[in-house]
């Protein structure tokens, strides 16, 4: 028993179909020339490696969201049908983010960390907390938390906004005082 394969989508969405394998396959070479200049860029000035995946990833997500848009057009879904799912999916990501405001507080800490530079990975800062004061090692800046090692080995999660409201100390490498050994 053989099927008939309905080729009506097909012949129907031909263009669209073309147009979205153009899109995809322009959208990943974007991707991939960006990774490219962004790296090379990184090297050339010295940025550290998790900082330049910090920019990838910001700038991947606009590749992502450009190329969903391209896609929107392409299929042809008309603006006011477009502008109703988007303006639904805005409302509930707000009401989601207005109960989560310290989701947002931590990207936006995020950012500000990541291009006022107050501190980097490697450095060695204590927070000052009355409550909970830390002496760490950055080991990691991410989107949402900046990651520490204490010298016990302790690994801690810290939220980027609350980084951005203590009082962070970076401290030197200690030097010891010269030895005199006159008698």
């Amino acid at each position: 028993m053989f099927y008939k394969i309905d080729t009506t989508f097909f012949d129907r969405y031909y263009q669209e179909i073309i147009a979205t394998v153009i899109v995809v396959v322009l959208f990943t070479l974007i991707r991939i020339v960006v990774n490219l200049l962004v790296k090379r860029f990184g090297k050339k000035t010295d940025f550290s490696e998790a900082r330049t995946n910090l920019v990838l990833k910001y700038l991947h997500y606009l590749i992502y969201i450009l190329a969903i848009i391209s896609l929107i057009a392409v299929w042809g879904v008309k603006g006011e049908q477009a502008f109703f799912v988007m303006s639904s999916i805005l409302t509930v990501i707000g009401v989601a983010l207005f109960a989560q405001w310290s989701i947002l507080s931590n990207i936006t800490a995020g950012i500000i960390l990541f291009f006022s530079f107050p501190f980097k990975i490697g450095d060695r800062i204590r927070i000052m907390d009355k409550d909970f004061p830390v002496e760490a090692e950055i080991i990691d800046i991410d989107s949402f938390y900046t990651f520490l090692k204490t010298s016990e080995g302790e690994e801690i999660c810290f939220p980027n906004n609350l980084l951005l409201q203590k009082g962070i100390v970076i401290l030197k490498d200690k030097i010891e005082p010269e030895k005199d050994f006159t008698d």
